[in-house]
């Protein structure tokens, strides 16, 4: 197939199915696309009669599904015979629109798979974790709830992701590459430090990360069906960088999820309140997370920056420290660090810099070990011109 998609088109509708048959016998689909990435740029997937098959976004131009294996960011499985269709988003258009090339194979053998990416040396032993008190049997965990691999637009595998966060000091990571599920069955395996199924329904006016095994949710529903799917399953859904420049948060939403990622890498100049008077207005009463947003080396910032501290019974179960609102979130996992514990807040390597309470009254922390009396509310720790560096529910 050859065709042209203009900005009309874009405006009309931006995601386009194109149907094709695949007929019974068949072994593998393979599809390609064609277009000038330097002018413009069309994000691909793919559905089968029996519903989602993959999505690759602008990442890939090729993807393929056989019974036994497919391409990252796609479902392996039987290419049932029926109507399938190809996704594409007209995701970048320009004004003079944008000629493409659409290439169906629908073959009676499947091909090999190809050899799994080789992964890079090991990434280190994990550091020593900080002293930090048990809370009545539970324990604060560090995390990052928001990072990408090869099943996305990421450029490392599952098992290089996970190597450099546990040698980073994480004990958990939410591994949330776009509109897919692919990369949840390699989660499992046990590779020291504790992997949560994650996508991030991504789509052009707001991201959301619903974290849990819930299975695929669908970005082309509205934003409320997003919520309802999570609840529905026992997951949860966060708001992601909802100021985060060409993908901040414009969908509208009947009833506001309670998680958010305030902080995240694309908050650069921490100087800067918007996340903050963003969460209030949000809801009174948000519980705030962190998400580096990681894709490759270079770009983002590095799994834990910055961190997510969950309060919880073990790195497993850290989703249920979220919902009961048991969070902080630092720069980094050996950053200043403000932790609730009961009553009182430890402020942990933080000599020097300014508690700021809910009420907005400030004290000077002495020590880099402090036990301050805790009110209701939100904290967080500043430096001197109002950087902030660690957030507390």
């Amino acid at each position: 197939m050859r065709g042209h998609w203009s900005l009309d088109d874009r405006l009309e509708r931006m995601l386009r199915e194109v149907p094709f048959e695949v007929p019974a016998g068949t072994r593998a689909v393979t599809v390609r696309l064609g277009h000038d990435r330097s002018r413009g740029v069309i994000d691909l997937g793919c559905a089968s009669p029996a519903g989602f098959r993959g999505w690759s976004g602008g990442a890939r131009d090729e993807y393929t599904i056989t019974a036994r294996w497919a391409t990252p960011g796609y479902l392996p499985g039987e290419p049932e015979p029926g109507t399938w269709h190809v996704w594409l988003r007209l995701h970048r258009i320009p004004p003079e629109g944008l000629d493409y090339t659409l290439d169906v194979t629908c073959s009676p053998v499947a091909p090999p798979e190809p050899p799994e990416p080789q992964e890079g040396p090991p990434a280190g032993d994990r550091p020593p974790r900080r002293d930090i008190p048990d809370v009545e049997g539970l324990r604060w965990f560090a995390g990052d709830f928001h990072a990408h691999t090869v099943h996305s637009d990421g450029g490392l595998t599952v098992g290089e992701l996970a190597g450099l966060a546990r040698a980073r000091g994480l004990d958990f990571l939410a591994v949330t590459d776009h509109n897919t599920v692919s990369h949840h069955p390699l989660l499992a395996a046990d590779r020291g430090i504790a992997l949560i199924p994650g996508q991030e329904v991504t789509t052009d006016r707001g991201h959301a990360n619903v974290f849990g095994d819930v299975g695929w949710v669908d970005f082309r529903e509205p934003a409320d069906s997003w919520v309802e799917h999570a609840e529905r399953e026992g997951g949860l859904i966060s708001i992601n960088h909802p100021l985060g420049g060409d993908c901040a948060w414009l969908l509208p939403l009947t009833r506001r999820p309670r998680v958010a990622e305030v902080w995240s890498s694309g908050w650069w100049d921490r100087r800067w309140g918007a996340p903050l008077a963003w969460a209030d207005a949000w809801r009174d009463d948000v519980i705030a997370i962190g998400g580096s947003d990681f894709h490759r080396h270079g770009s983002d910032g590095l799994p834990g920056a910055p961190t997510t501290w969950v309060l919880a019974e073990d790195a497993g179960r850290v989703l249920d420290g979220v919902r009961a609102g048991r969070t902080a979130v630092s720069a980094g996992p050996d950053a200043p660090l403000l932790l609730r514990l009961g009553d009182e807040l430890l402020a942990l390597d933080a000599a020097g810099l300014v508690l700021v309470r809910p009420d907005g009254s400030r004290q000077v922390v002495r020590g880099d070990r402090v036990l301050l009396p805790a009110a209701d509310g939100p904290h967080r720790l500043e430096t001197h011109d109002n950087e902030v560096m660690a957030l507390c529910a």
